[in-house]
């Protein structure tokens, strides 16, 4: 009887999740923005550039570093 209850509710509980989880017949995939990047996208390059820079400099350090 234990054994039937857990199959009923691991059956309910795949009905469910494919229910949440199937496409809707109302959902349409949104239409691209106007200029093809994100908000905020300039000033995320921004930090990934001065990142980069600071990695860069950092392993030009280390390799000063360990000829000494």
């Amino acid at each position: 009887m234990r054994a039937r209850r857990a199959a009923l509710s691991a059956v309910a509980l795949l009905v469910a999740l494919g229910a949440g989880c199937a496409p809707h017949g109302d959902a349409s995939p949104r239409p691209p923005s106007g200029s093809g990047t994100p908000s905020g996208y300039a000033e995320m390059q921004k930090k990934v550039n001065a990142a980069q820079s600071a990695a860069a400099a950092a392993d030009r350090d280390a390799a000063g570093d360990a000829d000494r």
